[in-house]
């Protein structure tokens, strides 16, 4: 019997849309909204843009879909999954190491993703009360810095950040997942298309326009390149487990290919309204678009203080983001609660609960990372900073290589062929091409190159 005529024990989706609605609301989070904007700026704009847009299309969307069919065939947790399969298709048991390396991402990823969902969270009752109305770029900053430095109140909204998490996930499938993405993803949705409106009123929407379509391609560098193609695959959460415990609840009647393309689809659209929400502000405002992950907390909330209804919109934006958060941090959360409830037998609470509670000591290394142990770092990196590189530069892209590989040289064709139904022997055939050859080269020369082995 094939996995994809198994059912989960954690349930299934209820339709197709509210698998779209989930996976695309893990897609959906701060990649697009908090990480996408600062690293355009950072890398130069237009030619960044097109080359992570090629790396969605040639890389992220073709591991999508083998990420989606090993979920759906193994219809267990990640782990347990890449347990199962290799076993099946007569593989030796070194493959379970892709099972760990998502699971291990997420939760490294979930970690110091909600602290970062925490300053989202606390900037809603700060931007509501007028706190940066009218005040200069030197008390924005000091704002943020003031936060930053304060480890007591980092911790306080990282740790509802993370509670509110759990809650959700607790629920189960149908009564948490499905439930908090039908009523948050549209929402999400509304609130940036009020916040494009916003800028186009409010700032300078034909520079953010030339800013984000006219590519200069001397700003490209190796490292723009390798943070392209890890932009590509925290923004669709792939290589997080997240996809493939997703996965794992679709129905058999569903098309992959389908689902996967509306997924990307989605994901790059909202990153792309996000930059015409947030650019036309900072452009308009005179300031720097090169803030790095600062921009959105620092820049944005000084132009949203100078503008007029800047108080509504910006709170309104505050709130946006922290809806994106959650979306992407439940996904995050799933795989390995899901794992526990298999592998242990536990309650899904108690599951839930463990890995938010080890993934909240963690992030305090996170939070910490900003001020009482600033001063220690590796590679002039800080704690928080290594969490990232590892999570989106090397473990995510790794994790999507060894899916490529599994899916492209391991499962039968006669299997993924079946599972995907094309329904065109072509698209099939170009789908294969692209999970054996084109991502694992893509990967391995991003890779190279960074290392400095290219030159």
């Amino acid at each position: 019997m094939s996995g994809s005529q198994q059912a989960s024990i954690h349930g299934e989706w209820g339709s197709r849309w509210a698998f779209v609605l989930a996976a695309t609301g893990s897609a959906v989070g701060l990649g697009n909204i908090w990480r996408f904007p600062y690293v355009v700026g950072e890398y130069g704009g237009a030619a960044f843009i097109l080359v992570y847009l090629g790396c969605i299309l040639l890389i992220g969307l073709p591991v999508m879909i083998a990420e989606i069919l090993i979920g759906r065939t193994g219809r267990q947790s990640p782990i347990n999954t890449m347990r199962t399969l290799p076993a099946r298709y007569g593989a030796k048991p070194v493959w379970q190491i892709l099972g760990w390396l998502g699971v291990v991402a997420g939760f490294l990823v979930l970690s110091f993703y909600s602290v970062v969902g925490g300053w989202s969270l606390a900037y809603v009752p700060y931007t509501m009360t007028g706190a940066f109305t009218g005040a200069d770029t030197a008390t924005v900053d000091e704002f943020f810095s003031t936060l930053l430095g304060s480890p007591g109140r980092l911790l306080l909204w990282h740790t509802l950040f993370m509670a509110f998490t759990a809650w959700i996930v607790m629920r189960g499938v149908e009564q948490g997942l499905e439930k908090a993405v039908r009523l948050l993803m549209p929402i999400l949705f509304f609130l940036l298309l009020v916040m494009v409106g916003y800028g186009m009123g409010a700032g300078a929407f034909t520079e953010a326009l030339e800013f984000m379509f006219t590519p200069d391609f001397s700003a490209l560098t190796g490292q723009a390149v390798l943070v392209a193609m890890g932009q590509a695959f925290f923004t669709l959460s792939l290589g997080l487990g997240a996809i493939m415990a997703y996965g794992s609840y679709l129905s058999s009647r569903s098309s992959i290919p389908v689902n996967s393309g509306a997924i990307a689809g989605a994901d790059t659209l909202i990153a792309l309204i996000a930059g015409l929400a947030i650019f036309p502000i900072i452009l308009a405002a005179g300031l720097d678009m090169q803030q790095g992950p600062g921009l959105v907390f620092v820049t944005l909330s000084y132009g949203f203080g100078q503008m007029p209804g800047g108080l509504l919109f910006g709170t309104v934006f505050f709130i946006l983001l922290s809806f994106a958060a959650l979306t992407s941090a439940i996904s995050i959360m799933e795989p390995a609660t899901a794992y526990l409830v298999e592998s242990r037998g536990w309650q899904r609470p108690l599951a839930t609960a463990t890995i938010a509670g080890a993934a909240w000591l963690l992030g305090i290394g996170s939070l910490l990372s900003f001020n009482a142990w600033s001063g220690y770092t590796l590679f002039e990196l800080n704690f928080m900073e290594i969490a990232e590189y590892l999570s989106t530069s090397i473990m995510l892209p790794l994790g999507g290589l060894l899916i490529a590989l599994f899916v492209g040289w391991v499962m039968p064709l006669q299997v993924s062929e079946g599972e995907l139904a094309f329904g065109n022997r072509w698209l099939y055939r170009s789908w294969l091409i692209a999970v054996r050859y084109v991502v694992p080269v893509a990967i391995a020369v991003v890779f190279l190159n960074a290392l400095g082995v290219l030159g």
